[in-house]
């Protein structure tokens, strides 16, 4: 026949009698390894889950735009604009950042849990690379409702 000139289908292995084994197999294998190796960094790299701002009066009194931002994590972990970042690594992204802009300015997004040691450290590391302002994220304490009289 013209429309299958070398007659391919004859040569093939005939199909296994039954997917469904293996399909089952493979599909929790996949469950498996997402379950055991999946990161909670994956859909958003900076903020994970129970991430929460410090709280304070004034937090936005002194607010001024920034250029670049990182994120700080309670365990220590830092991340920067391509992933996840040492010390080392966080020393040499800030002297390539501070040297994009005329005026770097940095934003420190840290839990309420960070401590302060590393902050600072991360600061002076700020300065010294170049960054004329750094900054630390924080919120604005939630005002008290009113209180409803004649009830």
């Amino acid at each position: 026949m013209i429309t299958r000139p070398l007659d391919l289908a004859s040569r093939l292995r005939p199909e296994p009698r039954s997917f469904d084994t293996v399909f089952l197999v493979n599909g929790g294998l996949l469950v498996l390894f997402f379950l055991l190796f999946g990161s909670q960094f994956v859909l958003a790299p900076g903020i994970g889950v129970g991430f929460e701002l410090p709280v304070f009066a004034g937090a936005r009194a002194g607010a001024t735009p920034t250029t670049h931002s990182i994120t700080v994590k309670p365990s220590g972990l830092i991340v920067v604009d391509d992933g996840p970042a040492n010390r080392e690594r966080l020393r040499k992204w800030l002297v390539d950042a501070a040297k994009t802009t005329r005026q770097p300015s940095l934003l420190i997004i840290a839990s309420h849990n960070v401590q302060i040691g590393l902050l600072a450290e991360i600061a002076s590391m700020a300065k010294a690379a170049g960054f004329v302002n750094v900054q630390w994220a924080a919120e604005e304490p939630m005002a008290a409702a009113p209180a409803v009289e004649g009830r």
